[in-house]
C-alpha cells in the first residue's frame, strides 16, 4: 500500500462567504496539488473539502497521513466520527460533508495529524496561500477551480 501525505487547509472570506481549499498529495518525491471552493460557505465545510478532493484523487487504496491545521478536521476524523455514525450524525455540522468522507476515505487506512497554523510548517503555508486565492477567486466572481 502506497504511502501518502494529503496536506490540506480551507478558507472563507467571512463565515459564511466566499470559500476554498488547497490540498497537496506527496507520494516520494512527487506532488500534485488539488484546489478548488465554493461561493457560500464555510471556513470548516472548505477545510473538510479539501481533505476529500485530497483522497478522491488517489486512484488506489493507501496509507495516508492527513496533515491540517484544523482541529474540527483531525478531531473529526481521529476521535468523533464513529460516534457520529452511530447516532446517525445527529446534531453534527456538515453531514452531507462527513458521508462524502467515509465513501472517499473507506478503501484507505487514513491517519489525521493536527499542526498549529500560521506556524511556519512549509506544506500548511502553501495549502494556505493556494486555500486563499481560490476563496479569493469566489469573491471576484471568477469560480474556476484549478
Amino acid at each position: 500500500m502506497k504511502k501518502i501525505t494529503l496536506f490540506s487547509d480551507g478558507s472563507a472570506l467571512g463565515n459564511p462567504g466566499p470559500g476554498g481549499y488547497g490540498a497537496i498529495l506527496r507520494y516520494g518525491d512527487t506532488e500534485k496539488i488539488v484546489c478548488g471552493g465554493e461561493g457560500h460557505t464555510t471556513n470548516n465545510r472548505m477545510e473538510l473539502l479539501g481533505v476529500i478532493e485530497g483522497l478522491r484523487a488517489l486512484k488506489e487504496p493507501c496509507d495516508v497521513t492527513i496533515i491540517s491545521d484544523s482541529s474540527y478536521v483531525i478531531k473529526g476524523i481521529n476521535e468523533w466520527l464513529e460516534g457520529w455514525v452511530k447516532r446517525n450524525f445527529a446534531k453534527v455540522k456538515n453531514p452531507d460533508l462527513w458521508q462524502a468522507y467515509l465513501e472517499v476515505s473507506a478503501s484507505h487506512q487514513i491517519y489525521g495529524e493536527w499542526v498549529r497554523g500560521h506556524n511556519g510548517h512549509p506544506e500548511n503555508e502553501r495549502c494556505d496561500v493556494i486555500a486563499k486565492e481560490q476563496a479569493e477567486k469566489f469573491k471576484q466572481g471568477l469560480n474556476t477551480n484549478g
